[in-house]
């Protein structure tokens, strides 16, 4: 009989040195229960060998270990990084887990340009110019850009936007944007706009308010009213922003405040981020825990993992002092290429700031533990009227979009017990060539054969939780119908499927489901499961059209010019600028294609080709 818990993990201390590393404890299926660092892996996996004086969690931890794995590092902090990038790989039950890890927005102003762009940013930093950031949400990121385009005038218009103004547009009626693009700045002024927005953003706004007012002035005594009066109102302008970011920190610079507030098994992380001495926002978080999880722990393991994939700032002030605090200030320091600090004030500014991010994590905590009691009792009403064993944890709903077969795409929302798990939706371009145009049927059973041959493909055992325990389809026994006939194809037989269907006069309140084997049926109007099922109907319907949408648009504004090879910015430019569309370019001879400044005849050769072929 095979050496199991304490046992089996004393067999395997006695292999171990002082090392520092990684270690994780595996089940009976081979299934990783927790990813652990050590600075010495001797000494802490020897506290799991102790018959006794663990917790309730570790006892059972180590009950069900059935083996152990090992990784030996140089150094303890990476140890850290190396268990940090494992527990998000393999999301261990027994450890601290943050299931939301999106990145954040950034504003960016650009430098490709003799007039720089200013737009929001997500994800790589992969386009050249200043970066600042990151903001807590999209929303945040909107208001700083309405009010620095209130202040300041830049454009936001795309690069091909801008190159095919003839006229200023809406933004420049509404003194949103100086109008470069039609040359109602000149690059100068356009350029010293752009150095003040970017010291707004470095928290210098009162030199900016200093020396707009002294031009002001300037422009006054010079008897340049016009000049005069536009200052004036850009420095009102400011003012406004001032106003309404309301209480910024005077002594912190550039921080994340991050508090933590457990309750009732559940966990809160507030984080907010002060840039510039200027509050740019505050997001939550809720990890999964334990119920025996120290604030220490938790804080740790969140610190860890929230910065895995993005860059700390000089300053990370903490409600709760965690055990490694030295060894994760190495690590992100080390990852960041300049010190990072953190704190755990007891008084002054910065406790201040925790103690109000404290307050709002507590706030927020008790109005999702509502919310899930609230979710718990609808999924608990989805199994009784749907005739399932058990409340499901994972419900998957499907609709497509198209516009008579065109740009068509199917989506998948996913709802359960925290309720809508944004972050695991699942967008399907529709890929078909022998679709019939419209084919909703088709359709579902391209994006259904797609999604549970992947899942058939990454989790044939279901080990995971990635595996619906129930579907929602978008319509009624045919679509129903064909989604069993590919499940069964696949071998999946199991999982209950559910169409819902407009009803009566396609009205609100008049669905009807459709089960295999059973008789069509409605649910009274009132019953809080019916409009439970309608929110994840209509947010299947307002992802799939958004999804849609996003695709046609891309295929609307698609210029043929930008899939000719040797065809950059100015070469385009000077082709929209000579023939006035890219239509007009594609119906050009090749005499007229020669005649454009910077384009050799070999180019036009090329551009006319290009078009003449898949004419």
């Amino acid at each position: 009989m095979s050496l199991t818990g304490a046992n089996l993990i004393l067999k395997y201390v006695r292999q171990l040195d002082a090392s520092p590393g990684v270690y994780r404890m595996l089940d009976a299926q081979a299934r990783v229960l927790y990813v652990g660092k050590a600075r010495n892996l001797k000494a802490r996996v020897s506290n799991y060998a102790r018959p006794t004086g663990h917790s309730s969690r570790i006892a059972r931890m180590i009950s069900e270990t059935s083996q152990m794995m090992f990784l030996t590092t140089k150094t303890e902090t990476e140890a850290l990084l190396l268990e940090q990038n494992l527990i998000k790989q393999l999301k261990p039950r027994y450890n601290v887990l943050l299931r939301d890890d999106k990145s954040f927005p950034n504003i960016l102003v650009t430098t490709e340009h003799e007039f720089p762009q200013i737009k929001k940013h997500r994800g790589a930093k992969k386009e050249k110019g200043a970066y600042y950031g990151p903001f807590a949400s999209a929303g945040a990121v909107n208001k700083s850009l309405n009010q620095l385009q209130r202040v300041f005038q830049l454009r936001n218009c795309s690069d091909a936007m801008f190159e095919t103004r003839t006229r200023p547009c809406l933004q420049y009626q509404i003194k949103r944007c100086s109008g470069p693009c039609v040359g109602r700045i000149s690059v100068r002024d356009y350029r010293a706009s752009v150095k003040d927005a970017q010291r707004f953003l470095s928290g210098k706004s009162t030199e900016i308010q200093e020396s707009l007012a002294s031009q002001m002035v300037q422009a006054s005594e010079a008897m340049e009213f016009e000049r005069a009066a536009a200052l004036r109102d850009r420095i009102r302008a400011m003012t406004q922003v001032q106003t309404n970011q309301g209480i910024n920190p005077r002594t912190v610079n550039e921080a994340d405040v991050i508090a933590l507030h457990i309750e009732g098994g559940q966990a809160c992380v507030q984080v907010f981020f002060i840039r510039a001495n200027q509050n740019w926002g505050n997001r939550d978080f809720y990890p999964r825990i334990r119920a025996d999880h120290s604030h220490a722990e938790v804080l740790e393991a969140f610190v860890g993992q929230f910065y895995s994939s993005k860059e700390a700032p000089r300053q990370l002030i903490l409600s709760h002092d965690i055990e490694n605090a030295d060894l994760v200030s190495a690590a992100l320091s080390e990852a960041a290429g300049r010190k990072v600090e953190l704190i755990y004030p007891q008084r002054g500014e910065k406790f201040e700031l925790i103690s109000g991010a404290l307050r709002n994590a507590k706030e927020s905590l008790a109005l999702r533990m509502s919310e899930t009691a609230t979710q718990a009792k609808l999924l608990r009403g989805i199994a009784e009227a749907f005739d399932l064993d058990d409340a499901p944890k994972r419900i998957e709903v499907f609709d497509n979009s198209h516009i008579q077969g065109a740009h068509a795409v199917g989506a998948m929302i996913v709802s359960g017990p925290d309720g809508f798990l944004k972050n695991q939706y699942r967008k399907f371009n529709i890929r078909g060539d022998d679709l019939t145009p419209g084919d909703d049927f088709g359709m579902m059973k391209e994006v259904m054969t797609r999604r549970f041959t992947r899942l058939m493909k990454e989790d044939p055992e279901r080990t995971s939780e990635s595996w619906p325990d129930l579907l929602l389809i978008d319509g009624g026994a045919g679509q129903v119908s064909a989604v069993a006939e590919i499940l069964e194809t696949l071998g999946v037989e199991d999982v209950p499927m559910v169409g819902v269907a407009k009803g009566v006069d396609r009205d609100h309140g008049k669905e009807e489901f459709y089960i295999p084997g059973r008789s069509v049926f409605a649910l009274q109007r009132n019953d809080p499961v019916l409009y439970f099922v309608q929110r994840m109907r209509d947010e299947a319907h307002r992802f799939a059209i958004g999804t849609h949408r996003a695709k046609r648009a891309k295929a609307i504004s698609a210029n043929p010019l930008d899939d000719i090879a040797g065809i950059g910015a100015s070469r385009k430019r000077a082709l929209l600028a000579h023939f006035g569309s890219a239509k007009a370019v594609s119906r050009a001879n090749l005499a007229d294609l020669k005649a454009v400044d910077g384009i050799s005849a070999a180019m036009a050769e090329k551009i006319y080709d290009f078009f003449h072929e898949k004419g």
